[in-house]
């Protein structure tokens, strides 16, 4: 029993224990010690804190003799006193070495504050032999800050003792369950006990040795109930009865204790076993004198009938190490594949944060990595392998010139009114007409712009005037794809940065490069479209022989279609007097000139906007969308670029938060802890758990 104070008036009749034992030297095999040394190296490594490794816990109420059960299994002479008690997890690592040693230190709880963990860390201690323990106890205990008003902490201490006959065991010593709490221990000390023991006997490869008195009535104690709760199959559970020499030889009591150590009562799978603890007044006698005083408990009296593998210390250490064993067989591959899948996790997670950023020349490097691959993306990959395809749709109107002129041709396209206006997104449509309202519409206009002109000849500005009204809103579709495709390069560049740059990384080059670059590239291309449409609004002319040549071949084709077409409708029959060597009447026929005029197509203002479309869309497109959006998007990321940003700028862009530099510095440890497990199953069992 582990305790604050440690009774300096024990005699020891055999003076200071010694590190070796021989009753220890044959417990375990060599594929036995082969299995143990690799969890001993796992947790060596420190995977303890990450991966839940096998060991035995033992537990029990206040004063069931657990500290006792430990004591005698191995061998150490655990300080002890009456009415002290464990005040912490004690966790014994036993271990087979060359040197004989022991060497103890303490494992914060991480509830503690970051300068509590730092200072419990640095508690390190080596000690000769047993004699020096209970002053280490007493150190460690002061270290953790225990006082009578705060009497249990759930940090613990690690104890490990190394020697050529030491068996390699995991143990851990949990404080005794608490039933109520009284004027030395508080209801906080009952929940403080009860949660770390719920911690500990919760975790699937934690072997529980239940540890109960034959003092107590066994239905009563606080350790059963939790057994039940957390292995309700008893699958990974050891029962454990002590002080069997309390109880009167042959009585009822007696008789259901050996009932319950044969598994009658409450089932264990692996069954229960009975030990007989050292009284107060044998606490002199040596290990081997308390082992021979045992055998000879159970050699007689109702327990002689016994079995001998359920009784005693020697069967005990043999049971256990079978049973570590076979549980290390059939966790050892799933603990395997944890710890293989968590390597992988961990080298993703510090792939994702990046390469160290701590000095100005790492700064400058991770900027030139990461502008080289955002410049591979917008330049070599989106350029030159795919490209970008802008494609002008003509209408039906203008791909079917032949038959634009039956009264089923798609309606004419004109403003409602000739004079410019303010535009309203909800009125950003064209105005639907038909072709007989475009023409009555043409004609109003001819008749109000009537001027010197020959009958028959329009005024040549009338073109003028209908080209203008009819491209009046291109100014305005114009703006609305410019700012679409700026969207869209904004987009573009935002999955780009999401791709290359880390997720603090990305805010800080939005707001250094990317955005006001975008900002001025938005600026020019609008600059840019006010020229263009600066142009427009002049007389429109072309030097494009396209207009001329397509407005000569078309022209002909529908005029000889259309005189053909137009004679047959303006065709006036009349009755005429004609003297024909005679009187009488003949019928002549002729064309009537109105009516011709009406039925003549006059495509002249078609075709001129048909020819400005292309221009305009033309461009826009290469001196607007392309020299001042698309092509400014590679250099944001040139090299040059790059060059410009002074130290300040490189500070400012790759310098990392304290946090990331402490995710680095966590998740490097961990990576480095991983592989060396990994290593550790290489080096002992090769591919054979896998």
């Amino acid at each position: 029993m582990l305790s604050t104070k440690v009774n300096s008036s024990d005699p020891s009749a055999t003076g200071t224990p010694s590190l070796s034992t021989t009753s220890l030297e044959a417990l375990q095999s060599v594929e036995q010690c082969k299995f143990m040394g690799l969890v001993d190296k796992l947790r060596r490594a420190g995977l303890s804190s990450v991966l839940q490794l096998p060991q035995i816990v033992v537990r029990g109420d206040q004063s069931s003799g657990k500290s006792s059960v430990l004591e005698a299994i191995t061998e150490i002479p655990f300080p002890r006193k009456e009415n002290l008690c464990t005040r912490f997890a004690t966790q014994i690592i036993m271990r087979r070495d060359v040197e004989s040693a022991i060497s103890c230190k303490i494992n914060p709880d991480r509830s503690r504050t970051e300068d509590e963990q730092q200072k419990l860390q640095s508690f390190s201690r080596s000690i000769k032999d047993f004699g020096e323990l209970p002053s280490l106890i007493d150190e460690a205990t002061e270290a953790m800050g225990l006082t009578e008003h705060k009497a249990f902490a759930r940090d613990v201490l690690s104890i490990e003792i190394c020697g050529p006959d030491r068996p390699q065991l995991p143990f851990v010593d949990l404080p005794g369950l608490i039933h109520s709490a009284n004027k030395s221990q508080s209801e906080e000390d009952v929940e403080l006990i009860s949660s770390l023991v719920e911690d500990y006997i919760s975790e699937d490869r934690t072997i529980i040795l239940a540890v109960i008195s034959a003092k107590n009535d066994y239905a009563n104690q606080v350790i059963l109930k939790n057994c039940r709760k957390f292995d309700p199959k008893g699958a990974r559970t050891f029962g454990v009865i002590t002080k069997p020499d309390y109880l009167r030889p042959g009585s009822d009591n007696e008789r259901v204790l050996l009932d319950l150590s044969q598994n009658r009562d409450i089932y264990f799978e692996h069954g229960w076993h009975m030990l007989k603890n050292r009284e107060d007044s044998e606490h002199h006698l040596s290990f081997m004198e308390r082992n021979l005083r045992e055998r000879a408990f159970f050699n007689n009296g109702s327990y002689k009938a016994l079995p001998q593998r359920m009784k005693g210390i020697d069967s005990l250490r043999e049971r256990l190490s079978q049973l570590l064993f076979h549980h290390l067989k059939r966790e050892l591959p799933i603990l395997k594949g944890e710890l293989d899948s968590m390597a992988r996790t961990a080298r993703m997670q510090l792939q994702l944060i990046g390469k160290s950023r701590a000095t100005l020349a790492d700064q400058r490097v991770y900027p030139a990595e990461l502008f080289s691959s955002a410049y591979d993306i917008v330049l070599t990959k989106c350029m030159h392998q795919n490209g970008h395809k802008f494609h002008i749709h003509e209408s039906d109107d203008d791909a079917n010139a032949d038959d634009t002129e039956n009264e089923e041709c798609p309606p004419a396209v004109l403003e409602e009114q000739s004079q410019p206006k303010t535009f309203d997104p909800q009125q950003s449509g064209p105005v639907t007409l038909t072709r007989k309202q475009a023409n009555k519409r043409v004609v109003q206009l001819l008749q109000r712009s009537r001027g010197r002109e020959i009958p028959g000849i329009f005024n040549p500005m009338l073109i003028n005037h209908l080209f203008w009204e009819q491209s009046e809103r291109w100014d305005t579709i114009a703006r609305e794809h410019i700012n679409r495709v700026a969207a869209t390069c904004r987009t573009f560049l935002h999955l780009i940065l999401d791709y290359t740059a880390a997720p603090e990384i990305k805010p800080r080059l939005l707001n250094l490069t990317v955005l006001p670059a975008l900002e001025n590239a938005l600026n020019a291309a609008f600059n840019e479209l006010k020229n263009i449409e600066k142009d427009k609004q002049r007389h429109p002319i072309t030097y494009n022989h396209y207009f001329t040549d397509t407005l000569q071949k078309v022209q002909r084709k529908r005029l000889l279609k259309g005189v053909k077409e137009a004679s047959g409708e303006a065709t006036v029959v009349v009755d005429q007097k004609t003297w024909i060597g005679g009187s009488g009447y003949e019928k002549k026929s002729y064309i009537h000139p109105g009516t011709f005029h009406e039925k003549l197509p006059n495509s002249i203002e078609r075709d001129m906007d048909k020819a400005e479309k292309k221009y305009f869309i033309d461009v826009v497109t290469k001196q607007v969308i392309e020299r001042h959006l698309v092509a400014p998007l590679a250099e944001i990321f040139s090299p040059i670029t790059l060059a410009r940003y002074t130290d300040k700028d490189i500070f400012f862009l790759a310098s990392e938060p304290p946090e990331v530099v402490q995710m680095r510095e966590h998740l490097e440890s961990k990576c480095k802890m991983l592989k060396e497990g990994q290593e550790a199953f290489r080096a002992v069992l090769g591919q054979s758990v896998c």
